[in-house]
């Protein structure tokens, strides 16, 4: 631990600074939007969201080395994947009559499938390995500042819609005959969801977002009685889990990506564990 810190007070080690403070950064907003996402039980579309990305990451790659476009950057291919996964996504549930299981089961394998496509086209050695599992350690100064900007907007408007997104969590007909206008708000879930994701994919990859997005807010939910509650516990265990993943990735010479994974799995099980024994001592 105490090299870890003094790690961090190395001049030379910015990039394990700009690892730490992009965790540290994107913590309050899969906090926030991974309370609303829990509890309105859309951790399968949010999946499909996170695979799409993959398709964006690809595309823009591809268009930057072959037709020399520097300022499509694969995070910015990310965000309007992302984007327009969650808006296609929301319509086809909210309008279509297909299954929707069936329709997020299709957009999902299609995303993965046209990124995988995209970046086996794109001229010079691409490894998705980066995008997939994440490389917390490759932020540069410029990720972290479009991530400050992310982050602040995915928490304003979290917060600002804070009540209507509550009522459209927990009792979507209720908030229908109350006037909110719950279609819209299920698509400005769905995109601030897409956001977030994005926040998250370089620090533990697409494979992993979904776990690091859904394990603090489902642990925090044993802890609270209230949402702003499971929003706060949410957030500073998602600061636990990037700060002591990385910490023990550094020390134990381990992947970051899947150490901050499994410390947030090992927090849950830990508490869920834990409630269990405590209900039979009963």
């Amino acid at each position: 631990m105490l090299t870890y810190f003094n790690a961090l007070t190395d001049p030379n080690m910015v990039f394990l600074r700009y690892a730490l403070f992009a965790g540290l950064l994107a913590a309050p907003a899969f906090g926030i939007i991974g309370t609303y996402v829990v509890a309105r039980r859309m951790t399968y579309l949010a999946g499909a969201i996170a695979h799409c990305v993959l398709g964006g990451i690809g595309a823009a790659l591809y268009c930057q080395a072959r037709y020399e476009l520097p300022w499509l950057t694969p995070m910015l291919g990310a965000i309007v994947a992302a984007i327009g996964a969650a808006l296609l996504i929301g319509l086809i549930s909210l309008r279509s009559h297909e299954r929707v299981d069936s329709v997020i089961g299709a957009i999902w394998v299609l995303g993965m499938a046209t990124g995988i496509i995209f970046i086996a086209k794109t001229p010079g050695y691409i490894d998705p390995m980066s995008y997939l599992f994440g490389n917390i350690l490759m932020i540069t100064g410029r990720d972290l500042l479009t991530i400050a900007v992310l982050d602040v907007i995915v928490i304003g408007l979290g917060l600002l819609s804070y009540n209507r997104m509550i009522a459209v969590c927990f009792d979507e007909e209720f908030a229908r005959l109350r006037g909110i206008r719950t279609e819209l708000y299920t698509l400005l879930l769905l995109c601030l969801t897409a956001l977030t994701i994005v926040l998250m994919v370089r620090v533990v990859g697409i494979v992993m977002v979904i776990a690091l997005f859904t394990l603090p807010a489902a642990t925090a939910s044993h802890f609270s009685t209230r949402i702003w509650q499971m929003m706060l516990f949410a957030t500073l265990l998602g600061m636990i889990s990037v700060a002591g993943g990385l910490s023990l990735s550094y020390g134990l010479d381990l992947p970051s990506g899947p150490t901050i994974v499994m410390l947030a799995g090992f927090f849950y099980l830990t508490v869920i564990i834990g409630k269990g024994l405590k209900n039979k001592l009963r």
